[in-house]
């Protein structure tokens, strides 16, 4: 075993791909260059609903450049993958061109391949659809369902315990469609090798997009590689594959040509998922004291026509407090509009959105300090499955929370609190996300060049990935940093986990680590069986390995070998071993524990009455996700979190055109995101507290925790400013202008 270092784990340390990007070196799937590329541009359709009556290409197929235009009629076979396969998760039920019907706008209906993008462009432009037009559904209010509810979580006798409650708060919070807006869109280059196909993808998981290819393309699986070096951030709409990737490889079969095809802005709007509008009643029932005897969550989110997309937005209700009586139901509402896609922080962030509403609701119809609730119906294990939680420390997130941000000083009533001629609010909520190991493969190679490699077939979609990957091989060998090569973002690599739900970090640390010890104690085998080693017939037990060195235990590193001249000296290239993560819902150990994130969210708006100007100014977020890994990488994903609750409570809405479902705000200039202009001061505070269950480091991820309860907090503190109850996002002016404070 090796002499470690605990330095560089826990260190605020810089993303050791931050100079490729800073430099424009990075590349990304739309800077895929290859010799006699064509360029796709997709065709969408400008309807809702109905059918195609005719597509006309023949003068598109005319213009100069030109190669060829897919569609219905001539794409080929193209297949849906195999229904409750978990290794090949598809956006979308329907593949690319699979029938002539359109079941919402922007929908691919066509597809036109150029020697350019600008003879693509100008090609696509002239395609001739007419449409048979159908009524669609597009009412973007979901109080005509009438379908069945199923049963999420439940236990007691919820509705006998809420009509006897002392205090009732019984309200229903919408959320409205936001769409996935990253900086890099969406991209797809194919190139074909004989009966092989390489995707150079915008891909949150190479190893499912590798699997769900091979599927719809109807190859072997060993005949798909998938490759996404660098992703410019992806939110959840990048997780799985879309069409446009079918389409692109296809093209590329057809010509015997690398093909290339990119999605514009407008085209993301439509056609690669999107957070569904959600609408949740709350009942909360609760005693005169403030403790809840009974919760009831019953929500509602917008799917597509053919696609079962189920927000999940009771997943932090069943076991975040302390409640004997709990319903929890959920329901979906098929309307004319694309496919939703998982949205950074799906389910629990639009769920505790509403429940933290619901709760500061109800501490201000006790007279209760909003803290103080919390306080009281803190739970102290999981009473959805009676088990004891892995680690949990909420009530010390809110506790070292309300200390940073003052709360102390916190006057309760409405508009009581003044600076500099504005009017200052303040709110809170509590955050949670579900912590989970995925399986992991990953091999660790001690080079002859004294370097070392890692290889996993995961990705690193701007959250510092690469950097973990390098400090835990510097952790485990005691080998600089700089030393070590990170190798990922390729489907040919070991599998390992897609980038989503916080799960990462959490999933590698262990593979790599095992890894890395029995590369090492291979090493430390060689040492005592090569001539010429000063280790040479050393027994296994004598000899140890620190600091890229092999040596006598008990002796400096210095008395050894350094394993870059052991190798030399072994005429060997390279000496290697592989590791592998247990997923949590294999791990014995794991199933007996209830393993979640914890956090806490203090947000301050300022209005200004006078032209009603409201802001946020400052937070304070304060989170236990188990042992930190890399403080700067996990403080940035918080704080870029943080931000992103802002859009989410102030500004995100995608609104669709009634007539034609088209996003009617479809556009960067349009759709309203929050930018550096609306940042507040934000302070982020982790507990760092090793998980033991979560493995050997204790760790847990962080993308997804810092934006759950963000919003709601931001709307507590509107209500103690203005005195006006926002339940539906975002707070507009037009709410503020409701204050009586305002006419004042």
């Amino acid at each position: 075993m090796s002499t470690t270092s605990e330095s560089i784990l826990g260190t605020p340390t810089p993303r050791i791909d931050g100079p490729l990007k800073t430099s424009g070196s990075a590349q990304y799937a739309a800077d895929i260059h290859f010799p006699h590329m064509a360029h796709a541009v997709p065709i969408g359709a400008t309807i809702a609903s109905g059918r195609i009556r005719s597509l006309d290409t023949s003068a598109a197929e005319q213009m100069p450049g030109v190669l060829l235009v897919l569609h219905h009629g001539n794409i080929g076979p193209l297949y849906r993958t195999v229904p409750g396969d978990d290794n090949a998760t598809n956006s979308e039920v329907r593949s690319a061109f699979e029938d002539e019907v359109v079941r919402h706008w922007g929908q691919h209906v066509a597809v036109v391949i150029a020697e350019t993008l600008e003879q693509a462009t100008a090609a696509a432009a002239t395609v001739k659809v007419e449409y048979e037009v159908q009524p669609a559904s597009l009412h973007p209010g979901l109080d005509d369902y009438d379908g069945k509810r199923k049963s999420v979580s439940k236990r007691g006798d919820p509705d006998t315990a809420f009509a006897s409650a002392a205090v009732k708060v019984d309200a229903t919070y919408i959320t409205p469609v936001e769409t996935h807006s990253p900086i890099e869109m969406h991209a797809s280059v194919a190139v074909w090798d004989g009966d092989r196909v390489t995707l150079y993808e915008t891909s949150q998981g190479v190893v499912n997009h590798r699997v769900v290819m091979a599927q719809v393309l109807g190859i072997p699986v060993e005949n798909v590689r998938v490759v996404t070096r660098f992703l410019g951030s992806g939110f959840g709409g990048k997780l799985f594959p879309w069409p446009h990737t079918a389409m692109a490889a296809v093209a590329a079969r057809k010509l015997s040509r690398p093909v290339k095809l990119s999605l514009d802005r407008r085209m993301m709007f439509a056609t690669v998922g999107y957070r569904p509008r959600t609408e949740q009643r709350i009942r909360l029932g609760a005693n005169k004291d403030g403790k809840l005897v009974s919760l009831q969550q019953d929500y509602l989110n917008v799917t597509s026509i053919l696609d079962d997309f189920e927000e999940g937005c009771g997943e932090a209700t069943t076991y975040i407090y302390s409640v004997p009586n709990l319903a929890v139901t959920g329901g979906m509402v098929h309307r004319n509009v694309g496919a939703p896609m998982y949205m950074r922080g799906p389910g629990a962030v639009p769920g505790l959105y509403a429940l933290e509403s619901g709760m500061n609701e109800l501490a201000d119809a006790l007279n209760i300090d909003p803290l103080q609730l919390r306080y009281i119906n803190d739970a102290e294990k999981d009473e959805s499955n009676n088990l004891p939680f892995s680690s949990r420390h909420l009530r010390e997130c809110f506790e070292v929370g309300s200390k940073k941000f003052g709360w102390e000083h916190r006057t309760p009533g409405i508009g009581s609190m003044r600076r500099d001629g504005k009017i200052i609010g303040w709110g809170l909520a509590g955050a949670s996300w579900p912590a989970l190991r995925l399986p992991c493969t990953a091999t660790v190679e001690f080079c002859a060049n004294g370097r070392l490699c890692v290889r996993s077939a995961t990705q690193d979609i701007g959250t510092g990935t690469y950097t973990i990957f390098a400090q835990m091989l510097s952790h485990k060998t005691g080998i600089p940093f700089e030393r070590v090569d990170v190798i990922i973002g390729d489907s040919a690599l070991p599998a390992g986990p897609m980038s989503g739900g916080s799960m990462v970090t959490g999933s590698v640390l262990n593979a790599i680590a095992q890894a890395a010890d029995g590369a090492i104690d291979r090493l430390q085998k060689l040492a005592a069986s090569t001539e010429g080693s000063p280790l040479n017939n050393a027994k296994a037990e004598d000899v140890a390995f620190s600091v890229g060195r092999v040596h006598r235990k008990g002796q400096e590193p210095a008395s050894g070998i350094a394993f870059a001249d052991l190798l030399n000296l072994a005429r060997l290239n390279g000496i290697s071993a592989e590791g592998k993560t247990v997923p949590t819902w294999e791990d014995p150990k794991a199933k007996g524990f209830s393993l979640h994130s914890y956090g806490a969210q203090f947000v301050e708006v300022e209005l200004d009455p006078e032209i009603a100007r409201l802001r946020v100014s400052r937070t304070v977020t304060v989170i236990d996700a188990g042992r930190i890994i890399n403080p700067k990488a996990a403080a940035n994903q918080i704080a870029g979190a943080v931000v992103m609750g802002i859009g989410m409570g102030m500004l995100e809405e995608t609104v669709y055109d009634q007539r034609s479902g088209q996003p009617i705000n479809g556009s960067m200039a349009d759709y309203l995101m929050a930018t550096c202009a609306d940042l507040p001061q934000i302070d982020v505070t982790f507990l760092d507290y090793p998980d033991p269950v979560m493995g050997e480091f204790g760790a847990r991820g962080v993308g997804e925790i810092g934006l759950a309860g963000v919003a709601a907090a931001i709307t507590a503190a509107v209500y103690h400013a203005t005195g006006v109850r926002v339940r539906e996002l975002p707070v507009r002016i037009e709410h503020l202008l409701q204050s009586k404070i305002m006419e004042a």
